[in-house]
């Protein structure tokens, strides 16, 4: 079969179809003899007769009446993907990767939360790691957009504050220190720190450690963990304390309590992470949706730009 069928076939011979007249048929499209010929031509691709002619009527033959449904379905699914495309282009539709550090769950919720709204036709797709599992992926290109805490500068990423919170003590039920609020970063100086791995984030562990190196602890981390409802559930548990910022720690577990630091205040600050010159319409959009949110309070104890 001669495969040079174009679009034009098709539409033609759906008029002619719809209305059974080629003097009609023509009106919508082309002078009647082109309209005649584009017919001819097709019958020629396809092999057979579409139409059966005479010189009172026009009818289907058994392969056009086949056909009308398949002609109009094809143009039909050209349509809806041509309009997926300029959907796609326009930042309506089509997919964004979006990965994240597990602490700030509650801060991406909102946002996705905002987005979806905004673009409820858009698939996102959620990835969970580190602040440099994060960062590695929007320089691989395997994540369109990042939420990191406390990250380095890097050449070829931009970085938006969405979010500060304060550090807080988070230590076992049974410690001394549990009786009171607040506690010094001194008086945990003796027990085993409980944290993640120095390589999950250099900044962000300078930062969160940052209360017992003002306090001149040597910091020494005795249990790294993953993620942060490992940590306090080891802290719950009585194998040692950890410093937290403030929002992992609104639903503790029991045997864990939560103080907060004496000493000069320590800010961990939640970013958004996006590749330097990425304005692609779909980026935009979720840019556009975290912006709207930006300002509104997220907890009691969090400033949000």
């Amino acid at each position: 079969m001669d495969q040079r069928i174009e679009l034009r076939h098709l539409r033609y011979f759906l008029a002619v179809a719809e209305e059974l007249h080629f003097g009609r048929a023509a009106q919508r499209h082309i002078a009647q003899p082109a309209l005649s010929q584009q017919i001819r031509q097709l019958e020629k691709i396809v092999g057979v007769e579409l139409f059966r002619r005479t010189s009172r009527s026009v009818r289907l033959t058994e392969a056009g009446a086949a056909f009308q449904p398949r002609a109009r379905n094809l143009l039909g699914r050209l349509a809806a993907d041509l309009d997926e495309a300029g959907r796609v282009g326009r930042g309506e539709a089509g997919r964004l990767d979006v990965a994240f550090i597990t602490s700030a769950t509650a801060i991406i919720s909102e946002h996705l939360r905002a987005f979806s709204c905004r673009r409820p036709d858009v698939q996102v797709k959620l990835h969970d790691g580190f602040t440099t599992d994060v960062l590695a992926a929007l320089e691989r290109g395997t994540a369109d957009v990042g939420i990191v805490r406390d990250a380095e500068e890097r050449d070829d990423i931009d970085l938006s504050l969405l979010a500060s919170e304060r550090f807080v003590a988070v230590i076992p039920t049974e410690h001394p220190a549990a009786r009171g609020d607040r506690v010094e970063a001194r008086a945990l100086a003796a027990e085993p720190l409980i944290l993640f791995p120095r390589s999950a984030g250099t900044h962000a562990f300078d930062v969160n450690t940052q209360p017992l190196r003002n306090a001149g602890i040597d910091v020494q981390v005795a249990q790294e963990c993953s993620n942060w409802h490992t940590i306090i559930m080891f802290v719950a548990a009585g194998l040692g304390v950890s410093i937290a910022p403030y929002s992992v720690t609104t639903l503790l577990p029991a045997g864990a309590r939560r103080l907060e630091l004496d000493g000069p205040p320590t800010v961990s600050r939640i970013l958004m992470a996006t590749r330097r010159g990425d304005d692609r319409p779909l980026l935009q959009a979720f840019i556009a949706a975290s912006e709207s949110i930006t300002g509104r309070d997220h907890d009691r104890t969090m400033s949000v730009r």
